[in-house]
């Protein structure tokens, strides 16, 4: 590694080897020459004059890439792919003259971008299968450990904490559907020359309608894919990167919701993310464990959903058949979003695999605003008394008030029991209003959600998804 120049962090810090390989040199390349291959065989199959010793000579050669000559030759012409294409002819000799027949430029680079772009999807299916597991065995095993709940960052009705993590887990669900969607319907551009008319078919086949239809099916099956796009232009439609990188960008959406809860929960001291034991979280005040690892996955996630942007932009502006301004932003914006994602990903797992939840601090604070939330059930048990409803509620608001002045304003404990036990109008005990505090009274049917969510959701995916579960992230830095 050299250090006197640029260096990716999205490679050298965040992304994984398999998603790094995905978008490699050597990855793309050897693409390139298993499409030239598919292609010299379907043009065989097809009745053309291409030998099987040519066939097999190109097969020889498909993974020993001899980059010194196809670097050389591109300082010379300028041209990525005539450059490769001379650099496996000179390895093939006997197959040098059938080498990308028929072809343009895009049949190796768009068709290698959409194989790429499926394969690195899948890599993040994997992940985000594995994102739910985790997060779902949490949401379980916390579904009955009651939660103040907040509304604008105000106390609100208690939840508990397992309900609250189905919230997240049911956004990286629809991220799992939608992932699943847009890698479900890509198709390979196929083979159709310079404006997507299939003009240098027609001269190499005679014409023959028939026997062209059959070139595109042909080389996708090779390639492992159901279809073609049946139209184009030069290129496939770059709505196609639109449309992927979106995907990228809600799950990099839910992951920020997810690393923001966990921040503010963290500053609350009620859930924490993992803390290794020789961690340092400040280089100033060594007590602090700041939550560095949601705050990467917040950081990584902007730049994925800003990152979104530049497909879109692209496939905006692309004039007719076919301009070159997309080549550039599309080598930068589709692997660096997959990078990015990738990253969030084994964040994410790493994150929830290791949350640590202090139900001590969690009941403290519940407790301390509880006796708020329960005094709809002291009014109606005073109103079972005797009492009259509408007055109460008026001493209820007036002592609420009061009560909340008293935490606010003198920095006391919440006394709001103590107040209703004193006033007459009531007709409770403080006993009998301390009886009303069981946090779990106040919940609601949370428990319940978090079950039937797993149960009839949840459960019925990762198990249509076992065979990619077991998945651990590792963590460079």
């Amino acid at each position: 590694m050299t250090n006197d120049r640029y260096q990716s962090p999205l490679s050298e810090r965040y992304a994984s080897k398999e998603m790094q390989y995905i978008f490699s040199p050597d990855k793309k390349f050897r693409t390139w020459r298993r499409l030239w291959i598919a292609l010299a065989e379907t043009e065989k199959q097809l009745g053309l004059n291409i030998t099987e010793e040519q066939i097999e000579e190109l097969k020889a050669h498909a993974d020993d890439i001899n980059y010194d000559v196809a670097k050389a030759r591109e300082k010379e012409v300028r041209h990525d792919v005539m450059s490769h294409v001379y650099a496996y002819g000179q390895q093939c000799p006997k197959a040098k003259g059938i080498i990308h027949l028929g072809a343009t430029s895009c049949y190796v680079g768009d068709n290698t971008d959409i194989i790429l772009m499926a394969e690195a999807l899948e890599l993040v299916r994997k992940k985000l299968v594995n994102v739910i597991a985790e997060m779902a065995a949490f949401a379980d095993e916390y579904k009955e450990l009651p939660t103040l709940a907040f509304t604008h960052f105000q106390p609100a009705q208690p939840t508990t904490v397992g309900k609250r993590a189905t919230l997240w887990l049911q956004e990286f669900e629809m991220d799992l559907a939608d992932l699943e969607y847009v890698k479900g319907s890509l198709k390979l551009l196929g083979s159709k020359g310079t404006t997507g008319t299939q003009a240098s078919f027609l001269e190499l086949f005679d014409g023959d309608q028939e026997t062209i239809d059959k070139i595109d099916p042909m080389i996708a099956e090779k390639m492992g894919f159901q279809a073609c796009y049946p139209v184009s232009g030069q290129t496939y439609s770059r709505k196609v990167d639109t449309r992927v990188l979106n995907v990228l960008a809600g799950i990099a959406a839910s992951a920020h919701k997810m690393s923001n809860d966990i921040r503010l929960l963290q500053h609350l001291k009620e859930v924490e993310e993992p803390f290794e034991k020789s961690q340092i979280g400040s280089s100033a005040m060594a007590y602090k464990r700041n939550p560095m690892r949601s705050e990467r996955i917040a950081s990584l996630s902007r730049y994925v959903m800003i990152d979104a942007l530049n497909p879109a932009v692209t496939s905006a502006t692309q004039w007719f058949e076919r301009t070159l301004d997309d080549s550039a932003n599309k080598r930068l914006s589709v692997p660096e979003g997959f990078l990015a994602i990738d990253g969030i990903l084994d964040l994410c797992l790493n994150v929830v695999d290791g949350l640590v939840v202090y139900p001590k601090v969690i009941e403290k604070r519940l407790m301390s605003e509880l006796p708020f939330m329960a005094t709809e059930n002291i009014m109606m048990d005073a109103v079972k008394a005797g009492g009259d409803r509408q007055e109460l509620h008026e001493r209820i608001r007036e002592l609420s008030m009061e009560a909340g002045r008293n935490v606010k304003e003198k920095g006391l404990d919440n006394n709001l029991l103590e107040l209703i036990a004193a006033d007459p109008a009531f007709g409770l005990t403080l006993e009998e209003l301390k009886q009303t505090m069981d946090p779990s009274k106040y919940v609601g049917r949370a428990a319940v959600q978090v079950d039937t969510y797993l149960s009839k959701v949840i459960r019925p995916l990762l198990d249509a998804n076992k065979d990619v579960l077991g998945v651990k992230a590792e963590i460079n830095v």
